[in-house]
């Protein structure tokens, strides 16, 4: 048997996506609309509020295409923290305006392969940061998830330890590579969700998210082992267009 990668893992991560019921939301009265709004931000408050004490964080944006039309992220300590989110965000007045269109279930981790020997990697305040991170409001986000190939000669959990750290070790350098460019959050889901793991991309330049992607492509973890789902992009939201976006409905 392959020796299986140890993980740190952090705090847990909710990508819930949801679309715009535009025809509910046009025929809703312009009382029902302001009720509409003001739950929904309220429940931005009560979310940002946790992130000021740092107890979680969130991720705000619009999707880019006919997926989705909003993307939340939490990350909170516990699971139950964030079936409360999502029970609170479907009981609310603007939950009936709101379809389902995706979730993910993971949790932020970092696995051993590039550990340094001899060293408690939670004692390092840059691992546990990478571990419980404040989301960046960057410009714009990309989430994807993705699995590591099970196939015939493509088999990566039966590959030894030493040959994936030393691929890992290359297709990690890539990723430093775009270091100011690009801020990467690898959320493991095995157990949690159908995918192994989710990708989530920020950056003030969306076209560094095509750049990174299509290099990593070429590198022999992603080339041989990688699996990728659908890809979600979008646009920053702040507490001002998100009311914007609902207002040039009204």
């Amino acid at each position: 048997m392959s020796e299986a990668a140890q993980t740190l893992d952090g705090w847990y991560a909710l990508h819930d996506l949801r679309s715009i019921d535009w025809e509910a939301w046009n025929a809703a009265s312009a009382a029902e609309k302001d009720a509409a709004l003001n739950d929904l931000l309220g429940l931005v408050a009560g979310w940002q509020e946790v992130e000021e004490r740092k107890e979680g964080s969130l991720a705000m944006y619009t999707v880019v295409g006919q997926k989705a039309d909003l993307i939340f992220m939490h990350l909170r300590e516990t699971l139950q923290e964030l079936n409360d989110i999502e029970n609170a965000f479907n009981r609310s007045a603007i939950g009936r305006f709101l379809k389902k269109a995706y979730s993910y279930v993971s949790v932020v981790e970092l696995s051993n392969y590039m550990a340094a020997p001899g060293v408690d990697p939670m004692q390092v305040p840059e691992i546990v940061a990478r571990l419980k991170p404040i989301l960046p409001k960057s410009n714009h986000i990309c989430f994807y998830p993705m699995n590591k190939k099970r196939e015939l000669q493509d088999n990566w959990y039966m590959l030894p330890m030493d040959d994936r750290k030393a691929m890992m070790r290359s297709h990690g350098m890539i990723g430093r590579s775009y270091a100011g460019k690009v801020k990467q959050v690898i959320s493991g889901s095995v157990g949690f969700d159908d995918w192994e793991w989710g990708v989530t991309l920020f950056a003030d330049d969306a076209l560094q998210f095509k750049k990174l992607v299509y290099e990593m492509r070429f590198d022999e973890v992603s080339a041989r082992f990688g699996e990728f789902g659908a890809f979600y992009v979008g646009n920053l939201l702040t507490n001002e267009s998100l009311a914007k976006l609902l207002k040039a409905y009204s």
